[in-house]
């Protein structure tokens, strides 16, 4: 797999389920693909605080299931449903404006799964990486913290790769930080991988992020 490859999608079809399962002809695929993507997109903006970490888009004939996965269900859900209702009527605002009429015949079945050990979700860990680092906390004190709670919480190894103007320095670099076991070419493992951009004072550093989680029993 080396660094090249994106462990999740090497393992997709194979060993991972897809984010978006549809079927449709020719003349539609590129108008849901689009929608999928903008979609996504709007959703990890809007429900960020909720710690979101992935979106699956399940397209039925007159339906459409959306299932988000959040480390803290209760910021989407609300008081008595509400917040489902209007992340429904948002999707369905959306998806008019990007079929540029209004939609009326379309349901919108839309799911929240909490995740059961946020700690040892890369996206997180990435997102509160490259906050530190933003709040020009030191990367190696920021990183060292991160990977030692993420052990902590279970996890067989975890590996962190910084890149950019690390501390504001005129040359652009790349630090890597490794702690237990993180196998590249054992497809069979389960890796988590995410990559996340921290926007500093002086450039951008990019935080990259692989968990190796243990097979759930």
């Amino acid at each position: 797999m080396g660094q090249k490859v994106n462990p999740i999608g090497i393992r997709i079809g194979t060993f991972l389920p897809w984010k978006s399962r549809w079927f449709s002809s020719n003349a539609n695929f590129s108008k849901f693909l689009i929608e999928d993507v903008l979609i996504r997109r709007a959703l990890l903006g809007r429900l960020k605080l909720s710690g979101i970490t992935e979106v699956e888009i399940e397209r039925l004939p007159k339906s459409m299931v959306i299932a988000v996965t959040v480390s803290r269900p209760g910021i989407v859900i609300g008081r008595g449903g509400s917040g489902i209702e209007e992340i429904k009527k948002f999707i369905v605002d959306l998806l008019s404006k990007a079929r540029g009429k209004k939609l009326t015949d379309i349901k919108i079945d839309f799911k929240v799964n909490e995740i059961k050990n946020p700690e040892i979700s890369a996206k997180l860990v990435a997102e509160r990486v490259a906050v530190d680092l933003e709040k020009r906390m030191p990367q190696r004190r920021v990183v060292t913290r991160a990977m030692e709670r993420v052990m902590a919480s279970g996890a067989k190894g975890v590996k962190i790769v910084l890149g950019g103007r690390i501390q504001g320095a005129e040359i652009s670099r790349v630090e890597k930080y490794h702690l237990g076991s993180v196998p590249s070419q054992t497809l069979r493992a389960l890796i988590d991988y995410a990559q996340v951009p921290a926007l500093l004072k002086r450039g951008y550093v990019g935080v990259k992020v692989w968990v190796h989680k243990k097979e759930e029993e």
